[in-house]
């Protein structure tokens, strides 16, 4: 309906507004934030008499988590829902990569739910099987990548380099997959702590807006000598929505959390992270302005290996952020640090766009 009130300028005039994706995003952060932070309450309340209990905590986590008992879970609801809601009325529809990677958030956010509701109703901490949960994600990812495919070249993007594309073939399809899984589980790794896990993606999300506005104009990718992707600036206005529903959310989030974000949140909204970076060419950039989600996902894999390879830890605690607890750092100082480190990241990142 915006879309079609913007090209009548001729009779309702400053309507053509509506066609700026730079409005459209500015518009669409307000919209998802407002909706989250009136709606927020009650999805609370509601969440917490259907849960009872909460989210359960680990048993071998740092003594202070103990306190968090009965807090709920599935907090991503609130975020996927505000950003619905406000992508549908301010997104272009007709948009092949809004829908594929709207789609594929969704999807992940699907698999989450279900593995938070299996560990609310058992009250484990062992809630999807994780070979079934990877197999799922696969599967989602691949088809995602195909139909990207299908829309653009399989050349892979190298930051600093202009002009040169590494053509994958077929191998861009297993390749994007694996992207799109592992920043999903990469975020669900982080989501630990109060506030740890949103506000990294909201500045990756910032990041990858600018990339996604960037890749999508042709004068401005000519100009920075990157990739244009023709319909990528489309993304812009869904990240937009990303960042106001995660600033709602922060809301209730913020310590002493009302609710958790779950994996409902941390798995969807990874994903949606590895598809915009796949639909922008910029998958490589993704690893380093999401540089905090790398950290914690090698820390769970680097622990693992070790203990089944010599039965000792290298850290205290997995993922890393439990670790710095174990140490002695109080939460806050886990989560402010985290998220210093994320801006440092993000700005490295963006960096790229210029340096050639």
């Amino acid at each position: 309906m915006l879309m079609y009130f913007s090209s009548l300028t001729d009779i309702l005039p400053g309507v053509g507004v509506f066609r700026y994706i730079t409005f459209r995003t500015g518009a669409a952060l307000l919209t998802s934030g407002l909706i989250v932070f009136l709606f927020g309450p009650s999805i609370i309340a509601s969440l917490k008499v259907r849960q009872g209990k909460g989210q359960p905590i680990r048993a071998d986590g740092p003594q202070t988590h103990f306190k968090k008992a009965g807090t709920p879970t599935m907090g991503g609801l609130m975020i996927l829902s505000g950003t619905v809601v406000s992508a549908l009325l301010w997104c272009n529809l007709s948009n092949i990569y809004f829908w594929v990677v709207l789609l594929v958030m969704l999807a992940f956010g699907a698999i989450g739910f279900y593995d938070d509701y299996l560990k609310v109703t058992k009250q484990s901490e062992k809630g999807f099987s994780g070979k079934a949960r990877l197999t799922l994600e696969f599967i989602i990812a691949i088809v995602a990548s195909g139909v990207i495919m299908h829309f653009e070249s399989t050349g892979l993007a190298l930051p600093f380099v202009k002009d040169y594309l590494l053509n994958l073939g077929w191998f861009f399809i297993p390749f994007a997959a694996f992207v799109m899984v592992g920043a999903g589980n990469a975020v669900n790794f982080t989501d630990g702590l109060d506030g740890l896990a949103i506000v990294p993606v909201m500045v990756a999300a910032s990041s990858f807006a600018l990339i996604a506005y960037l890749s999508g104009n042709i004068n401005f990718a000519d100009y920075l000598q990157i990739h244009y992707v023709a319909g990528s600036g489309e993304l812009t206005v869904l990240l937009g929505a990303v960042v106001g529903a995660g600033l709602g959310f922060l809301w209730f989030n913020a310590p002493p959390a009302a609710i958790f974000m779950g994996d409902t949140g941390s798995l969807a909204l990874g994903g949606m992270l590895g598809a915009v970076a796949v639909a922008t060419k910029h998958e490589i950039v993704l690893a380093v302005i999401g540089g905090l989600f790398v950290m914690e996902a090698l820390s769970v894999i680097i622990q693992v290996f070790w203990f089944k390879l010599t039965g000792k830890r290298v850290f205290l605690m997995a993922p890393i952020h439990h670790h710095f607890e174990k140490k002695g750092w109080t939460e806050s100082q886990v989560v402010i640090r985290f998220w210093i480190i994320s801006i440092v990241l993000a700005l490295i990142g963006l960096s790229t766009l210029k340096l050639r």
